[in-house]
């Protein structure tokens, strides 16, 4: 959902007001809006009054950064930053990493479901299927200095009175380290402030085309303690509204020949989203020289039923047979001491992430298909020894924990000589149950202790990071500078529980492999416990060009990693940390009078025994270096204002990717999958005075090429290609005695726009089954802020 916040100027404090956005229902409420904003687009030059006629001409934003652990311009910074400020929050309507994805031409993502997201950044892709026990993620997520990056894929952040949003393309190795092999996103909040009282509430409510209502409360409030400390604390309420039906099916066995059917839950509009949280920050001036800035975050959110829908069943349909949902809620504690020792800048950051997600989710392909192909129900019986309904689903609950440490330390950024470095340490657990159910089963079949239970997956996974980084800068003259950086690493991968089946079931896996007693949550016993360690280091080289004042070349080489790990099939070795290495030319312009901002980069990238998962035997995970690839591509982004009150912004990535085998696959030229070969966006904003009015009006065109799914070539001719689409956004509104009221309408068109798609089990058995994971229909909705 998508919301306009509005900033009020306080002395030289921002105050950030940011709104949910919704998603509309009704053609009747689209045509509403259309018709506003076309009128909207005629009313200008009418409702200007001679002072605003007599505005100087204005320019474009300057936006401060700390992507290089260092406060700088953007237009300073030598390298391939993109930076979403507080204003283009507000006026994007930026709630969610659904959000600003859009408009990060270089991000891609794959979300499954609300809190589960696989990020990539510049075609860095294989089309991995983020497994509990597969490779860690390419791209790397911070929540101002903690990383939030859990093994599964991204913490969405829910972006409510945020700074900004950067994000840094290409590896980033030297100073964030794993993780950040293909780049890093950075969500900034908003700090204390000492200086007043204020903030702000917003309300909301929309509509969804095909779907239901939904609604959103937000506020946050900032109030000084004393001179010296302040509080800001933020909250939110939010209802998604669902959209996609689950409709009524029946199948029949063979083996078994049970026929069942859904009816108990056949349900419109059943993938509903309820989400709560808060933050809360104090920051405390000790002295001149050091401050400290506590923060707590936590959020609860709720799902109800499934975010993809199944094309053959119909549009916005699936058919499922038994409850989905799930529970997750995580809660992170930081605290960040700033200061100076002597002349060098100090920061020392920590912080611990405690998230739980329970989850129920139908698994009933996986028994359909593998009865109907192979005749895998034969081996399904009750106490009696009949045949059952060989259908399964799974409940599981994900236990991460996550602490990480920083401390480093910079000399002036003023000197010719500028030197950053620190020390970090990272200690991830995941705890990890699954436990797959067949209603019935016999006794004998059942994983000793739990039953119902064919299959159990009951392990803890723990990664470990430490690492010594930094970089040197020096002006080789008053234009040109060089900057070389470097950070030794040390990784821990180890995985330890059991999975697998009951000794009835098989003789040889599960039960019946186990060579200890258990050592984690409702196992029967231990059939798992490996270790794999690595050592290495990344590298940065850079050279700047400072053309004048306004405009900047330079060059960048530069590596990032992803760390190695286990394999949890005992017949397989451990993959090892893959590499990317990164060649870089770009520019940084400000022209036209500070009218307009141009930035780009070309790059060329090589990934090197790459880190590939994907369903193996028994439909278990397995990942294997699979080979090399290389990814060449332009990226540019522009702002102009070329009028005072009109801003138009745009953003675009070319790509050109491609794999050229390994270990497991046959030579080929095939183009990674998961990113297209071209994204892009574009955004017109124009602020007028309607009847004395702040009024405004604006439109945003997003578009997506094609691209693949599958890097396996027999797998991706049976599950195709995510097809391209085109998203449209329209927004108005008017302030009207300090309230804000905007009608926005999301997806105009209504373009059923595929992010995502999926089988239940392997794409060579359940691949008559996909399931397509769109953006939401059209939405339309209205809201109102109110700042104080």
């Amino acid at each position: 959902m998508k919301l306009n916040r509005p900033s009020m100027n306080r002395g030289d404090k921002t105050v950030k007001h940011q709104i949910r956005s919704g998603r509309s229902r009704s053609a009747r409420f689209a045509g509403l809006l259309l018709a506003t904003t076309a009128i909207s687009g005629t009313m200008p030059a009418l409702a200007q009054d001679a002072a605003k006629k007599e505005e100087s001409k204005g320019t474009v934003e300057k936006i401060t950064v700390t992507s290089q652990k260092r406060a700088q311009q953007l237009q300073e910074v030598p390298a391939a930053v993109q930076a979403i400020s507080t204003k283009k929050i507000e006026e994007l309507q930026i709630t969610d990493i659904n959000d600003y994805s859009k408009h990060l031409p270089n991000v891609t993502i794959q979300p499954s479901s609300p809190g589960f997201v696989g990020v990539y950044m510049r075609g860095v892709a294989s089309g991995e299927n983020r497994n509990h026990s597969g490779p860690s993620p390419s791209v790397g997520m911070y929540l101002d200095e903690i990383p939030i990056t859990t093994i599964q894929g991204a913490l969405d952040v829910h972006v409510y009175d945020i700074a900004r949003v950067e994000a840094l393309a290409g590896p980033q190795g030297t100073l964030y380290g794993a993780n950040s092999q293909a780049g890093t996103i950075r969500i900034i909040t908003n700090k204390p402030d000492m200086v007043e009282t204020y903030g702000s509430a917003t309300f909301e409510v929309n509509a969804v085309d095909h779907g239901g209502i939904g609604s959103s409360a937000e506020g946050f409030v900032n109030v000084p303690l004393s001179d010296k400390a302040a509080v800001r604390i933020v909250g939110w309420a939010q209802h998604d509204a669902g959209y996609i039906d689950n409709v009524f099916g029946a199948r029949l066995y063979p083996t078994s020949g049970v026929l069942d059917d859904n009816a108990d839950k056949v349900k419109d509009d059943y993938n509903t989203v309820d989400t709560y949280g808060a933050r809360a920050a104090l920051r405390i001036e000790l002295d001149d020289n050091w401050t400290l800035t506590p923060l707590v975050s936590a959020q609860d959110q709720k799902t109800e039923g499934s975010f993809a829908f199944a094309p053959s069943t119909g549009d916005l349909e699936v058919t499922r047979w038994f409850p989905e949902n799930s529970h997750d809620r995580w809660v992170l504690a930081a605290m960040t001491v700033e200061g100076k020792v002597s002349n060098l800048d100090v920061t020392l950051a920590g912080g611990h992430l405690s998230r739980t997600v329970d989850t129920n989710s139908d698994y009933a392909d996986y028994g359909f298909f593998y009865d109907t192909i192979f005749g895998y129900g034969a081996y399904f019986v009750d106490n009696g020894g009949a045949f059952i309904n060989p259908a399964q689903y799974i409940q599981g609950r994900d236990g991460y924990n996550k602490n990480s440490v920083e401390l480093r330390l910079a000399t002036p950024s003023d000197n010719p000589l500028r030197v950053i470095g620190g020390v970090f340490y990272q200690r991830q657990e995941h705890e990890i149950f699954q436990r797959y159910r067949v209603d019935g089963l016999a006794d004998t079949l059942d994983v000793t202790g739990l039953p119902d239970t064919i299959w159990l997956t009951s392990q803890l996974r723990i990664d470990i990071d430490r690492a010594i980084f930094g970089e040197v800068s020096y002006d080789l003259t008053d234009k040109l500078t060089a900057t070389a950086g470097l950070r030794l690493f040390e990784s821990e991968n180890s995985l330890e529980g059991f999975f697998g089946f009951s000794a009835g079931y098989s003789g040889s896996t599960g039960e019946a492999a186990c060579f200890g007693p258990a050592t984690t949550a409702s196992a029967p016993c231990t059939n798992l416990n490996k270790l794999t360690e690595e050592t290495g280091n990344t590298r940065r080289l850079n050279l700047s060009y400072e053309i004048d004042d306004k405009r900047m070349v330079y060059a960048t080489y530069s590596t990032g990693y992803r760390p190695g790990g286990v394999n949890r099939r005992g017949t397989l070795p451990p993959y090892s940390s893959d590499y990317l290495t990164n060649y870089e030319v770009g520019w940084k312009t400000t022209l036209a009078d500070d009218t307009l901002r141009f930035n780009g980069a070309l790059f060329w990238e090589e990934w090197e025994d790459f880190q590939f998962s994907f369903l193996g035997l028994n439909g278990l995970t397995q990942i294997q270096n699979a080979g090399q690839a290389t990814i060449k591509g332009i990226e540019a982004d522009i702002e102009w204002k070329p009028i005072p009150k009109l801003s138009i912004s745009a953003g675009a990535t070319l790509l050109e990717t491609e794999f050229t085998g390994g270990p497991g696959f046959p030579p080929s030229l095939t183009e990674l999958p998961v990113t297209p070969k071209f994204k892009g966006n574009l955004t017109a904003r124009y602020e007028y005075s309607l009847m004395n009015y702040d009024s405004f009006a604006q439109a945003t065109v997003v578009h997506s090429a094609d691209s693949g799914i599958e890097l396996r070539q027999t797998e991706s001719a049976i599950i195709g290609r995510l097809p391209a689409y085109t998203l449209v956004d329209l927004s108005t509104g008017v302030t009207i005695d300090g309230l804000e009221l905007t009608l926005y309408l999301s997806n105009a068109f209504d373009e059923r726009a595929i992010v995502g798609r999926s089988t239940q089990c392997a794409i060579s058995v359940c691949g008559g089954l996909p399931y397509d994971t769109p953006m939401q229909p059209r939405t339309i909705g209205i809201k109102a802020t109110h700042a104080f």
